[in-house]
């Protein structure tokens, strides 16, 4: 592992966390705009060593002796995704988008699940925050230990 790399991890998280909590607000902002579909981030484990499958061999292999690098390369956003459940219909025939039921599908959004997935995002990046912190004061360490 580099001497970087934790730092390299830690921003990656952070960067996804925070396109996380972006789309929540999205999310939350057009819980009431008819046609609006939910959507949501997909984060994968960054192309490195080959997954967590590979970092466990690597440190395997490496707790014997030889080299390896048993460090993961992050994170990325694989893509986010629209969620295709049916919105909840909701009785309105004075709406302008009302069908001719009355009836107007409204979007897929539920705030309770929003804000859940707003706490999860916001506690993820402080996790990422205080990893890139310990690792910033690892380094300052190290450099007054070779002093």
């Amino acid at each position: 592992m580099g001497l970087f790399d934790s730092l390299g991890i830690s921003s990656s998280g952070l960067t996804a966390q925070r396109l996380r909590m972006d789309v929540t607000a999205e999310n939350l902002a057009n819980a009431q705009s008819v046609g609006y579909r939910r959507k949501e981030v997909v984060v994968r484990e960054a192309a490195g060593d080959g997954g967590f499958g590979g970092a466990l061999r690597n440190a395997m292999v490496s707790s014997g002796g030889a080299t390896g690098s048993p460090a993961g390369a992050g994170v990325e956003v694989a893509q986010i995704a629209t969620d295709q459940s049916p919105g909840r219909r909701l009785y309105d025939p004075g709406h302008p988008d009302a069908d001719r039921n009355g009836y107007v599908t409204m979007p897929n959004v539920n705030p309770v699940t929003e804000m859940v997935d707003l706490i999860d995002a916001s506690r993820a990046y402080e996790a990422n925050v205080t990893a890139m912190q310990s690792a910033k004061q690892m380094f300052t360490k190290t450099l007054d230990l070779l002093r």
